[in-house]
């Protein structure tokens, strides 16, 4: 009976001294919506629209072999716009300190994909383009802190931002 009670008792101690600090948690933030239209605002995403993209496939250039692909799953607003979801998948590279001379502030890292989209069976008519995520890393949080497409600027997040689907339109 006594080796019962001190088995609850020290359960008991267990769960009162593991209390929860919110503080010491890093806050994830780096769910992107990417949408893609032409300059007349057409949905280049809905391949039942004459002129759009029939599909599309995602590879990773920094993957290990010279086919890596990433998942990127297409999704559907209720307005019925489509866009692509990417949450993660791609191998990340340490682009810089933030800090350089306050070590430990945090990194900033990226991925680079190479997206092709398809209009049809030939090959000739897809669309190569790139797409490349940075993302902020800190003790207290871990975001998409810019995204290039083609290497133009297309989206930016400051450091104290709120947490949030971070949604990116990029026009064809």
């Amino acid at each position: 009976m006594m080796k019962y009670f001190w088995g609850i008792l020290i359960a008991a101690f267990a769960l009162v001294s593991c209390k929860s600090d919110d503080d010491s948690l890093q806050r994830i933030d780096q769910l992107l919506n990417i949408y893609v239209k032409n300059s007349a605002g057409q949905d280049l995403l809905n391949s039942k629209k004459s002129g759009s993209y029939t599909g599309f496939s995602v590879n990773d250039i920094f993957g290990t072999k010279d086919i890596a692909p990433v998942s990127i799953s297409l999704r559907m607003t209720t307005d019925s716009l489509f866009y692509m979801e990417y949450l993660a998948g791609a191998k990340r590279r340490r682009l810089d300190s933030i800090s350089p001379d306050n070590p430990g502030t945090g990194n900033s890292y990226y991925s680079r994909m190479q997206i092709t989209y398809t209009k049809n069976t030939n090959v000739s008519d897809n669309v190569i383009d790139t797409l490349e995520i940075q993302y902020r890393n800190t003790p207290t949080v871990f975001q998409v802190s810019k995204v290039l497409y083609n290497r133009v600027p297309v989206f930016s997040k400051d450091a104290d931002a709120p947490t949030s689907t971070n949604t990116v339109t990029i026009t064809k």
